[in-house]
């Protein structure tokens, strides 16, 4: 085993008795929950380019320090810090933490060696957009995955115009708007995992990988890893166990249909007698209005975009918020002042004039000038 030591990620390569190595790389802020920074992020752009490269790497682990996540989200504070020293402008601190944040979740996903994420514990906004990025996600029964923005201003970016428009039905919109908490089992019902394993399954794994007959094959790769997930996931301790998702999915559907007006009047006028639906629609109800016309706009891209207009979109969407949106005050509330009591810039959904809305759907750049034109290419 070689180990590379950066400051918040730990890189290392596993041998194996194949002769080709495992890449596997461990973000390691574990009093932050491994929430993404910048040299984080560009540490991990350096090191999968060069794996995807090398010729002797057979594939990639990406997981996370300590026991409670895998990464909980993005390094919010600094973007607030730089968005309040020039109110109403987009910083460069934000258009560089996006631009960068988006080129490595679109590496991810369109990595051809496996790249497995351990997704135990705490998975959140920017550790959703690594995660939906991997051929194989692994879940745990300790797993809650989340996009919360809502309650910071926000909306759920690093791809989840993407992946949160192809799940079933209406859920996407509903993650989206409640930022509802998913289990394991639900996870794996909208597609974020498609693999499940028990919490201590972690070093058994890590051994297991360095026994496979890796070959220069990468669809033989991914397939000998699909084969070794998969018994070891008939031999879980701990069984799935339900989805709420699943087994709401009609109710669920029913109350995100319509426009938001419509929407709004459900949720407003539902009765809270399932827990889990109350916490979700209080949730909502406290989230930022700007920001719960993004999520439905959003979600009414469907699946037409590719996924590097995808990102392209969410970057201007997401300089904008952090400029002339609700995202400094959701901050404030949240993590800075920690009063969770924003005062969000409109009192409630049908007080948002659509002037505003337009504002924040409008790229800040010409197309020529966008920072992620050349993405893909």
């Amino acid at each position: 085993m070689s180990i590379e030591q950066s400051n918040s990620v730990v890189f290392q390569t596993l041998g194996t008795l194949s002769g080709m190595q495992v890449g596997v790389a461990t973000l390691n802020m574990e009093k932050a929950l491994n929430a993404l920074n910048m040299e984080m992020i560009q540490a991990l752009t350096r090191q999968l380019t060069a794996w995807a490269q090398d010729d002797a790497i057979a594939m990639v682990v990406l997981d996370g320090a300590g026991e409670k996540a895998f990464c909980a989200g993005g390094d919010v504070r600094a973007l607030y810090h730089a968005a309040k020293e020039t109110p109403g402008e987009v910083t460069e601190m934000a258009r560089v933490f996006f631009t960068d944040e988006y080129h490595l979740d679109h590496l991810l996903h369109t990595f051809d060696k496996p790249v497995l994420v351990w997704g135990d514990g705490i998975v959140m906004g920017g550790g959703l957009g690594l995660m939906a990025g991997a051929s194989h996600r692994i879940v745990t029964e300790k797993s809650r995955i989340a996009m919360p923005e809502v309650t910071i201003g926000l909306y759920p970016d690093v791809g989840g115009s993407y992946f949160l428009n192809r799940m079933p039905g209406h859920i996407g919109r509903f993650l989206g708007m409640t930022a509802y908490n998913m289990n394991g089992a639900d996870a794996h019902f909208v597609g974020l995992g498609n693999h499940y394993l028990n919490s201590a399954d972690k070093e058994p794994l890590l051994d297991a990988l360095s026994s496979v007959d890796w070959e220069a094959d990468i669809g033989a790769n991914h397939t000998k890893l699909n084969a070794l997930i998969e018994a070891m996931s008939g031999r879980c301790a701990i069984p799935i166990g339900p989805s709420t998702l699943a087994d709401n999915q009609g109710l669920i559907d029913e109350l995100m249909s319509g426009d938001l007006a419509q929407i709004m009047a459900k949720v407003t006028a539902a009765q809270h007698q399932l827990p889990w639906l109350e916490r979700a629609i209080n949730t909502l109800l406290a989230g930022s209005p700007l920001s719960l016309h993004l999520v439905y706009e959003q979600s009414r891209l469907g699946t037409e975009l590719s996924l590097e207009q995808v990102f392209q979109f969410e970057l201007g969407l997401s300089c904008n918020c952090c400029a002339i949106g609700d995202f400094v005050e959701g901050v404030r509330a949240l993590l800075i002042d920690k009063d969770r009591q924003p005062q969000w810039k409109f009192a409630s959904v049908d007080t948002v004039p659509e002037a505003a809305v337009s504002a924040l759907l409008t790229s800040p750049w010409a197309a020529a000038e966008h920072p992620l034109a050349t993405l893909g290419q």
